[in-house]
């Protein structure tokens, strides 16, 4: 009889953890306060209202350590396939002979692809409570417009979405599912708003950007009197919403009955990174964890190795609260590379301030070598990787290679924020040889 390992670590739904963490009581120093983009003095909540429900409001500003996550919104997690599994590379490791163990975070599993639905649910069920009729958002390679877009539909909202353009073009049925939901998709910059419409005068091939996406889905707030609007990263909310990835990864490894040395996520704006490692580093601010955290990034998009610590708006026509964070500045349009999620000008302020103080180590590669560490982890494992998420897969291989040149059995552990499976025209350019 063949004695069979189990790969897959998993969680029954009333192991599911009932409660979100929040990091912001626990970091090193307090978050300098969002500035108004007017007055550029401190905002107030009631600034916020006209974008935001109150309910995500007081999230935002919340000091509380841990808030408790509705049952309807977890009855939706439930339903958007939590729990995950935490599965072990095995073929991965065998591969690279190695002796660390390689794990990884299954959010590729969720009906959406990815790991957004664990705030896209939460904002759409806080909007819907209060009586929003529409959201507006943006999203990067559609990960966050396909989550928004499953989430209004769940939550019976309207949901209009100003996709990048150049991931429009480039991954055509990302939009198509935000369609099949219900949604409204626009690439962007588009002809629906004055802002979008001046970019285009100037440019009309603008391959667009997240910050101006931004831009469009708040001008279309703004001037429609029963919408809000929602963003899948960068702010305090959407941070704590992700949580629950890291909060049932560290159940996961009790079961286990060990503890990883290292944790990896990629880093666009930093929700899938905060969301995976955030409880852990928890843990390690309290002296009670020993673990190494690491941001990856795309070099074209260095905001966390290459950018400056500072106040910047959120968005290019700069309506946003500022945000203390490190940045390439609201202007900064990146090049029309394949990990879309990732082509964010800036990071979350709670993830640039844990940079900025050494906790979480930031690296950043190149398109080609990810894409190299992509197909490796597809051959060995089975599973076609995001763009986005490869960026950890890479920084995970290198570890496993480090402890393999030292010896060490290292326990390596990455976020798989979603799978590639509508990114194939990306894997097809790599293996023609015509990626650039």
């Amino acid at each position: 009889m063949i004695h069979m390992r189990p790969v897959r670590t998993t969680l029954t739904p009333d192991e599911m953890p009932k409660k979100w963490y929040n990091i912001a009581p626990d970091l090193p120093e307090p978050l300098s306060p969002p500035l108004h983009p007017g007055t550029k003095q401190p905002i107030s909540p009631s600034d916020l209202e006209p974008i935001f429900p109150k309910a995500l409001i007081a999230q935002e500003a919340s000091m509380e350590r841990y808030i408790d996550i509705p049952d309807e919104v977890l009855q939706s997690y439930m339903a958007a396939m939590r729990p995950s599994p935490l599965q072990r590379a095995i073929r991965l490791e065998q591969a690279l002979k190695t002796p660390a163990k390689i794990y990884f975070k299954r959010e590729d599993l969720s009906p959406a692809g990815s790991h957004k639905t664990n705030t896209a649910y939460p904002q759409a069920y806080y909007n819907m409570k209060e009586g929003v009729e529409h959201l507006t958002t943006e999203t990067g390679a559609g990960q966050w417009g396909t989550a928004l877009s499953m989430a209004c539909n769940y939550f019976g909202l309207k949901c209009k979405v100003f996709m990048v353009r150049a991931s429009y073009d480039q991954k055509p049925y990302r939009r198509e599912i935000m369609r099949i939901f219900g949604a409204e998709v626009n690439p962007s910059p588009s002809m629906v708003t004055d802002f979008g419409r001046s970019l285009l005068a100037k440019d009309p091939k603008h391959p667009g950007s997240l910050g101006i996406a931004i831009s469009e889905a708040l001008e279309t707030c703004v001037k429609d009197g029963n919408a809000k609007y929602s963003l899948g990263s960068v702010l305090n909310h959407v941070m704590l919403h992700q949580t629950i990835i890291g909060q049932e990864t560290m159940l996961q490894f009790q079961k286990l009955g060990e503890k990883p040395d290292t944790l990896i996520g990629c880093v666009g704006g930093g929700s899938n990174f905060a969301g995976f490692t955030f409880p852990f580093i928890g843990q390690k601010l309290k002296g009670k964890l020993d673990t190494e955290f690491i941001a990856v990034e795309p070099k074209v998009v260095p905001s966390l190795t290459a950018g400056k610590f500072e106040y910047d708006f959120g968005d290019t026509a700069g309506m946003t609260p500022l945000l203390m964070m490190y940045t390439l500045g609201h202007d900064f349009i990146p090049s029309p590379i394949h990990a879309g999620g990732l082509r964010y000008h800036g990071a979350a302020p709670t993830v640039s301030a844990l940079v900025k103080h050494k906790i979480v180590k930031p690296v950043a590669y190149e398109q080609k070598e990810v894409f190299d560490a992509a197909l490796m982890f597809a051959k060995a494992e089975g599973i076609i990787p995001a763009p986005e998420s490869s960026h950890a897969i890479k920084a995970a291989i290198d570890c496993a290679l480090e402890a393999k040149k030292k010896n060490e059995k290292k326990i390596i552990a990455f976020n798989l924020s979603g799978h590639g499976l509508l990114d194939l025209a990306g894997y097809q350019q790599y293996m023609d040889g015509r990626m650039a």
